[in-house]
């Protein structure tokens, strides 16, 4: 999980390089000024259509679809057609005519232009971009199992990989490792899971301590005898099961600010639904008079999950999930301990077990659209069919009635044709304006997405030590184009409303929160072309400890909707 840095921010000179330009504190509009700023937003959402026997169906329109959310229908705004990665748009008729010249169908008598919609290649957008993240859940794994999914890892993303895609290879280890950050080199990630087949899994240990509970579990005569160490296993798993689901959580408000789709390969030997369910429930078998019903439902994950599931919705994230245990088979200790003086409960142990296991990574996949890999020894043709979902698919977009309103909000969508399956993500919640600025900022900070359309700039001025110098006064300016931001007319002035999120981020990978100020700007009517050329400068001071920083800049232009994402370095100290 991450630490958060202690840090102080303080307001310092504010300078332009025109004295006419003024900044009023509070950032409270004035009351003859009349403003609406008009946020455009759109919902976009990737639907895999294919028939009862699993194939594809490609060749569907906008019309062959329908969107509802919270089960009204609302019109399609955007929709593509993407083929083998690449964008398919129909050219309108128009268009066609233009460019084509008629054809006789019989000496002398033209044929009629040929109205059907014909399909070009485009351009990926950047809203169809893809983020692709391997994440080698290291604490929920055992070696053996991992390292024999890596060699069909290494062939999936050494064949399926394209120039526009950025992958980003991730373990977690009780906390989050990026292993390699996002690039377009496959075989950049390849060699680092080669480095990762050495690194330790707690999977190992993880089972030996579950086959003790067995062994005390079938030698027990009263349930007395095994209660307590059951219930202590129990709280363990629940336990470190809150922290996975926690780094996952994390791990995608790193991912949420970064445009386009963005999927999650994720790889363990799964996740229980409720920690120790098959144990309480074979105590409840084995010793008459003991109920596991109180047992169970203490420690039932399954809320974490719906919410893990629908933050990835809300972030546009898709769970593709891989049981790396594969084939599963009925454990050792399971036959020979417990169904040596239990006899008829091996197998149920064992069932219920694999199936606790399995159930929130058919979740996951299943509400976020996504798909699971489970029992099988060789995963090649589910990430076949997961790079199928990558590069062929179609995107639907549409302007949701509410924005910003902070509820989740059902998707469904529906093919007029019949006997076709759609899988789409479950829905999504509706982020205010101040939740996307700090999910800029987050993954500008975290993976240097910059988008600068404001032309904003970043200077850090001389570090200044204190407490004996282990940490430092570090001032940093912001430059800001007056001539990219507007400037709302008013009875005596021009005003910018602007407003600015910082967050750092230093070598040991601990992150500072994220803060914001208002910046409102006046500048006198009869100075506002001599403004227009000017750099408005903002300064801010953070304390830092000493060492290499990367610092994230978020500005938003309140009037004119306008938003910038941008990260610079410093190296604090001597």
């Amino acid at each position: 999980m991450t630490r958060r840095l202690g840090w102080a921010l303080a307001l310092a000179a504010l300078t332009a390089a025109a004295p006419t330009v003024a900044q009023e504190g509070g950032g409270q509009a004035t009351p003859d000024a009349f403003v609406e700023s008009v946020e455009v937003n759109v919902v976009n959402v990737e639907v895999f259509v294919t028939d009862k026997k699993g194939n594809r169906v490609m060749g569907l329109k906008r019309e062959d679809f329908e969107i509802f959310e919270d089960k009204k229908p609302v019109a399609i705004t955007n929709f593509f057609t993407v083929e083998n990665g690449n964008v398919l748009t129909p050219i309108p008729s128009a268009e066609v005519e233009e460019e084509e010249e008629p054809q006789e169908v019989a000496p002398g008598v033209p044929a009629l232009p040929d109205r059907r919609a014909k399909k070009v290649t485009r351009p990926i957008p950047d809203e169809q971009k893809l983020h692709l993240v391997v994440y080698i859940d290291n604490f929920n794994i055992k070696p053996f199992n991992r390292n024999r999914v890596f060699r069909r890892l290494r062939e999936f993303l050494r064949e399926n990989v394209r120039s526009d895609d950025k992958v980003m290879l991730v373990s977690y280890d009780r906390s989050l490792h990026v292993r390699e950050p996002f690039t377009s080199d496959p075989e950049k990630i390849n060699r680092a899971l080669f480095d990762l087949e050495t690194v330790s899994g707690w999977g190992v240990h993880r089972e030996n301590t579950r086959d003790d509970i067995v062994e005390k579990l079938d030698e027990a005569s009263q349930d007395y005898e095994v209660s307590m160490d059951l219930r202590a296993y129990a709280e363990e798993m629940f336990n470190d099961l809150t922290f996975t689901i926690g780094a996952l959580e994390e791990f995608q408000g790193w991912l949420a600010g970064l445009p386009g789709r963005k999927a999650v390969l994720y790889v363990s030997d799964g996740l229980p639904m409720i920690p120790a369910q098959e144990l309480f429930y074979a105590a409840q078998k084995k010793f008459s008079g003991y109920s596991s019903l109180a047992e169970i439902s203490n420690f039932d994950a399954s809320r974490r999950f719906e919410q893990l599931a629908a933050k990835a919705n809300t972030n546009r994230v898709t769970f593709y999930t891989i049981d790396a245990a594969g084939l599963r088979t009925y454990s050792s200790s399971s036959v020979e301990s417990f169904g040596a003086k239990t006899p008829g409960l091996s197998t149920f142990l064992d069932s219920t077990h694999f199936s606790n296991l399995q159930s929130p990574l058919l979740f996951l996949a299943e509400e976020t659209g996504g798909q699971a890999i489970i029992n099988t020894n060789d995963v090649k043709d589910g990430l076949a069919k997961i790079a199928g979902d990558l590069e062929t698919y179609y995107s639907l977009g549409y302007s949701p009635a509410t924005l910003g309103d902070g509820r989740y909000h059902k998707i469904d969508v529906q093919v007029k044709q019949k006997g076709l399956v759609v899988r789409h993500r479950d829905g999504y919640r509706s982020k205010t304006l101040d939740d996307r600025m700090q999910d800029g900022t987050l993954s500008a900070l975290r993976f240097g997405y910059e988008n600068n359309p404001l032309g904003v700039k970043v200077e850090f001025g001389q570090p200044a030590p204190q407490e004996e110098g282990r940490h430092w006064v570090v001032p940093i300016l912001v430059d800001i184009p007056l001539d990219q931001v507007v400037l709302l007319p008013t009875a005596e002035y021009h005003e910018a409303r602007l407003r600015l999120y910082v967050s750092a981020l230093d070598e040991r990978g601990e992150e500072s929160p994220i803060a914001q100020m208002p910046i409102p700007i006046r500048v006198p009517d009869d100075r506002l072309e001599e403004a227009k050329g000017t750099i408005f400068r903002y300064e801010l001071t953070l304390v830092m400890r000493g060492g290499p920083h990367q610092v994230a800049v978020g500005l938003r232009d309140e009037i004119g909707s306008e938003v910038s994402f941008l990260r610079e370095r410093v190296f604090v100290g001597g």
